[in-house]
C-alpha cells in the first residue's frame, strides 16, 4: 500500500483507492450503462470536434470517447492514472481492431506529452474535479493548453457548486467546493471539487483558454428551461474552450 506522503501530486487516498481498484474498472461500464449524460457529452464533443484530427482524452477511463472518435477517423490518445481502466480500454480497442495509443500517467504530470501535438482535448465526467488542490488543477490546465495546437479545442465537464442552492463551502481543511462521498465499491471517500461557473471560466482563462461555450447540464442532458435559475438548477457544466 502506497503511504499518503508518496501519493502523486493532486491525488489523495480516496482517488488512489478508486484508480487502484480492479473491481471499479471491471464494473465501470455496467455501473454507468444508461447514464444519459454519457451520451450527451459525446454529442457536445462532436459539435466542437468537427473534423478528424488528433484527440487526447485526459482521464479516459475505459475508453468510451476514444472508441467513438476513432471510429469517426480521429487519431486518439488516452491518458489515465488507472492501469486497470486502461486495460479495459485496450481490450475494447483490440476487439474492434482500432488503433489507439495509451499512457498510464497522473494528469498533473503530463510533461512527457509534447507541446502543440493535439488538435483536440477532452476531460469529461468531472475528472477535472477529482484533482485535489487548486494549484494542481491549474497545473493540469496549463498542461492541456501547452499540448494543444494553436486554435485547438478543449471540452470538459465539471460539477456545479451551487446546485440546489449549495454554498460551495467545503469541510474544515478542504477547499471551498470540495465534496467527499463514499465509494460504493470500497475505499476511502472520493473527493470531487465542485465549481461555480465563474470559478471554472476564470481557471480556464488563467491558463490561456478562450471560453466559447458553457452549457448548463443535468444528469439527463441539457438543462430544461435554462432561463430559470440555471446557476442553481444545473448539476454541472459542459464547456468548450480554445487555445
Amino acid at each position: 500500500m502506497v503511504p499518503d506522503w508518496q501519493l502523486p501530486p493532486g491525488v489523495d487516498r480516496g482517488l488512489w483507492d478508486y484508480v487502484s481498484s480492479e473491481r471499479v474498472a471491471r464494473e465501470y461500464d455496467a455501473a454507468l450503462a444508461g447514464t444519459a449524460l454519457l451520451e450527451f457529452d459525446v454529442r457536445f464533443a462532436e459539435q466542437h470536434f468537427p473534423l478528424p484530427g488528433r484527440l487526447i482524452d485526459l482521464g479516459c477511463g475505459t475508453g468510451r470517447l476514444m472508441i467513438h472518435f476513432t471510429r469517426r477517423g480521429f487519431e486518439c490518445f488516452g491518458v489515465d492514472l488507472s492501469e486497470t481502466m486502461l486495460e479495459e480500454a485496450r481490450h475494447k480497442a483490440e476487439a474492434d481492431s482500432l488503433r489507439i495509443e495509451f499512457l498510464n500517467a497522473n494528469l498533473v504530470e503530463l510533461d512527457p506529452v509534447p507541446a502543440a501535438s493535439f488538435d483536440y482535448a477532452a476531460c469529461l465526467f468531472s475528472t477535472l474535479g477529482m484533482i485535489r488542490g487548486s494549484a494542481n488543477r491549474s497545473r493540469f490546465l496549463d498542461h492541456v493548453h501547452r499540448i494543444l495546437k494553436p486554435g485547438g479545442v478543449f471540452v470538459l465537464h465539471a460539477h456545479n457548486a451551487r446546485y440546489r442552492f449549495g454554498t460551495g463551502l467545503g469541510k474544515p481543511g478542504s477547499e471551498p467546493g470540495d465534496r467527499a462521498m463514499p465509494q460504493a465499491r470500497g475505499g476511502a471517500k472520493l473527493t470531487i471539487h465542485h465549481f461555480t461557473k465563474s470559478e471554472l471560466i476564470a481557471d480556464l482563462r488563467t491558463s490561456g483558454f478562450r471560453v466559447q461555450s458553457c452549457l448548463h447540464v443535468t444528469t439527463e442532458g441539457p438543462l430544461q428551461f435554462p432561463w430559470l435559475l440555471p446557476g442553481f438548477r444545473a448539476y454541472g457544466f459542459l464547456v468548450a474552450a480554445t487555445k
